[in-house]
């Protein structure tokens, strides 16, 4: 039950990051200057994958209260990394993204560690 509601804010958290980069792909490049703040952010603020992608934002804090409300940080906290491991793949599929060798030897670094992690408790 704990694992699963780990996971869920996990999923909640790796999708609002695909939906933000989903969102920043329609808006494309922008520089910071006084100039392009309200443009942008009306641009931004408009985007719907933003837009879900902060929600969904939202709903991850809400269940990772939950989680810590009931399980050490010690050992939730190390349980986030599955996100990188999701996004990367996510991440080659969805937008075309690299996924070197390098980076899969990461992935598989990650793998370990949550397994170390998960056998801990």
């Amino acid at each position: 039950m704990m694992f699963g509601l780990i996971l869920l804010g996990v999923m909640l958290n790796a999708g609002a990051q695909l939906m933000l980069k989903a969102g920043m792909t329609q808006i494309g490049h922008f520089d910071f200057s006084l100039a392009s703040a309200i443009p942008v952010s009306f641009k931004v603020m408009s985007n719907p994958p933003i837009m879900i992608g902060l929600m969904m934002y939202v709903m991850s804090v809400g269940v990772w209260l939950l989680v810590l409300s009931r399980v050490q940080v010690s050992f939730a906290y190390p349980m986030l990394s599955i996100g990188y491991i999701v996004n990367a793949l996510a991440a080659y599929y969805l937008f075309g993204e690299p996924l070197t060798s390098l980076r899969i030897l990461g992935i598989f670094i990650i793998i370990a560690g949550v397994y170390l992690v998960a056998q801990s408790s």
